[in-house]
C-alpha cells in the first residue's frame, strides 16, 4: 500500500476456515498462507533460531533496558543513558564507532553478541517532488523498501512521512499490488521496522514527523513486531501515537486484537470495493473474510476505541471507480456507522498490470458522489511516479531471490534500469 505513502497492497488463494459471520462473534483460523506469514517464513527463508538467539540487537530497547545492559556488562547505569543517546539522537550504526563509551565496554558488548542493529542502504531513488525511496539490505540479503514523503503545510513547515514496510514480500496478493508479484519471505523484526524510519532521517536529515505502517507486507500478519516497533517509535523516537497509521487489508480476529491496545493511532482499512464479489477479484484474500464481517470488527473496533477508521480505496479504472459504485460505497459505509473518513488512491502504474489509472474527472466525479452522501473524502496526492513509487515496484527490479554474498557477482543479479537511481 504505498503512493502518498506509495499506498497499494495486499492472493491468498488457499482459504481460510469457515467464513466470519459478524453476529455471533466467531474465531476463524488463519489459512495455511496466512499462518504461515504470521508465523514467519518457511525454515528454509529465515534465519536458524540458533542464529536469531545469537543476534542481541540494541535498536529497539528502551533506555531502562539499556540501563540493565550497562550494569549487567560491570559499568554505570548512565552508561545505558549514553547508550539509548548514541542508538536514538546520534543514529551511530555501529558498535566501535560509540567513541564516547570506554573501549572496554564496546568490546564487551561485541563479545557478548550484541550489535545496533542498522541496516546498510542498498539503492536510492529519488522522484523530482522530493519523495525518497530507499532499499535496505537486510542482514540475511533481503530487501525492503522504505519511502521518505516530504510535504510542504500552510506556513511553509515541512512534514516527513516515512511509509514502512512491515514484512519482506507480502503473501496476500491482491491483484493490483506489485509486492504480492515479488513473492514473501519472511516478516520483518521489530528492529527492522524501526531502522525504516531512522534511515529515512539520515538522508533527509531531519526528524519524521508521521509513521504509516503501509509499506511491503501485511501489519497485521506481523502484528507482534509491527507493535513493538510502534512502541520503539513512540516512546524512543519519540513520534506521536496520533502521527501514526497502521494499514491492512483485513485480516480475521487481528482488528479485534488492535483495539485491545487502545492505541491512539489511525487504523487504514482497505477496501478497494463497494461489495463482496467485487472485493474478491481485487483482493483474493476477501473470500475468507467476508466485507459484512470486515465492517462488523470495525464497527466494533471504532466503539472500543472512540477513534476514526480511514478506508483506503484504490481507484482502477473502468473497474470499482463508477459513480454507482461511489453510491453504493457510501451505501455500505452509513449501513456499519457513521464518522467514516475515505481516502482514495488512484491507481499507480505497475509493470504487467492490466489495471490502468483513473482519469482525474472520474475520480473528482467519485469524490464528489462520496461527498453527496456525507462521506468525508480525501484523495491522496499521488508522489514518486519516476521513482518506481508503487509498493514493492523498485524492490521487484532488484530482487526475486535473496541477494549473493559476494559482491563481485552482484552485477548479474541488477537489470537495466532507467531510474533516477542517486547514490
Amino acid at each position: 500500500m504505498l503512493s502518498i505513502s506509495m499506498a497499494l497492497l495486499h492472493h491468498c488463494s488457499t482459504p481460510f476456515s469457515r467464513a466470519v459471520r459478524p453476529s455471533p462473534p466467531t474465531r476463524v483460523r488463519l489459512s495455511s498462507t496466512m499462518a504461515m506469514a504470521s508465523a514467519e517464513a518457511p525454515s528454509s527463508t529465515r534465519l536458524s533460531q540458533s542464529q536469531q538467539q545469537k543476534q542481541q540487537v540494541l535498536l529497539g530497547l528502551s533506555e531502562k533496558e539499556l540501563q540493565e545492559l550497562a550494569l549487567n556488562l560491570g559499568q554505570q547505569s548512565f552508561r545505558g543513558k549514553q547508550l539509548y543517546h548514541l542508538i536514538y539522537k546520534r543514529k551511530v550504526k555501529e558498535i566501535q564507532d560509540f567513541i564516547q563509551l570506554p573501549q572496554a565496554f564496546r568490546n564487551d558488548l561485541e563479545k557478548s553478541g550484541w550489535k545496533v542493529g542498522r541496516s546498510p542502504i542498498f539503492q536510492t531513488v529519488t522522484a523530482a517532488d522530493g519523495t525518497i525511496k530507499l532499499l535496505l539490505k537486510l542482514e540475511d540479503n533481503r530487501l525492503i523498501e522504505t519511502v521518505g514523503i516530504p510535504v510542504e503545510d500552510d506556513g511553509n513547515s515541512v512534514r516527513l512521512t516515512a511509509c514502512v514496510s512491515s514484512q519482506v514480500g507480502c503473501p496476500l496478493r491482491c491483484s493490483f499490488c506489485a509486492t504480492g508479484k515479488g513473492g514473501f519471505a519472511r516478516n520483518l523484526r521489530s528492529h527492522e521496522i524501526v531502522e525504516q524510519v531512522l534511515a529515512i532521517e539520515e538522508v533527509f536529515n531531519r526528524r519524521v514527523t508521521n509513521v504509516v505502517f503501509m509499506g511491503m507486507g501485511e501489519p497485521m500478519l506481523n502484528l507482534k513486531a509491527v507493535l513493538e516497533a510502534h512502541q520503539c517509535l513512540n516512546k524512543d523516537v519519540q513520534i506521536g501515537q496520533r502521527m501514526m497509521t497502521i494499514s491492512t487489508v483485513g485480516v480475521p480476529n487481528t482488528i479485534k486484537k488492535l483495539a485491545s491496545h487502545k492505541l491512539q493511532s489511525t487504523l487504514a482499512v482497505s477496501l478497494h470495493a463497494p461489495n463482496q464479489q467485487l472485493r474478491e477479484t481485487i483482493v483474493p484474500s476477501a473470500k475468507a473474510y467476508p466485507l459484512s464481517a470486515l465492517m462488523s470488527d470495525c464497527k466494533e473496533y471504532v466503539r472500543e476505541t472512540n477513534r476514526r477508521i480511514s478506508f483506503e480505496y484504490a481507484l482502477l479504472a473502468g473497474i470499482n471507480d463508477s459513480v454507482d459504485q461511489a453510491v453504493e460505497l457510501a451505501q455500505l459505509l452509513r449501513e456499519w456507522g457513521h464518522g467514516y473518513h475515505v481516502n482514495l488512491i488512484p491507481f499507480n502504474p505497475i509493470e504487467d498490470s492490466e489495471y490502468r489509472r483513473p482519469y482525474r474527472k472520474a475520480v473528482q466525479a467519485f469524490a464528489d458522489a462520496l461527498e453527496s452522501s456525507k462521506i468525508t473524502v480525501s484523495v491522496r496526492q499521488t508522489r514518486g511516479l519516476d521513482a518506481s513509487a508503487a509498493c514493492g515496484q523498485l524492490r521487484n527490479n532488484f530482487q526475486k531471490t535473496p541477494l549473493v554474498t559476494d559482491p563481485d557477482n552482484l552485477e548479474t543479479q541488477l537489470p537495466n534500469t532507467d531510474l533516477a537511481v542517486t547514490g
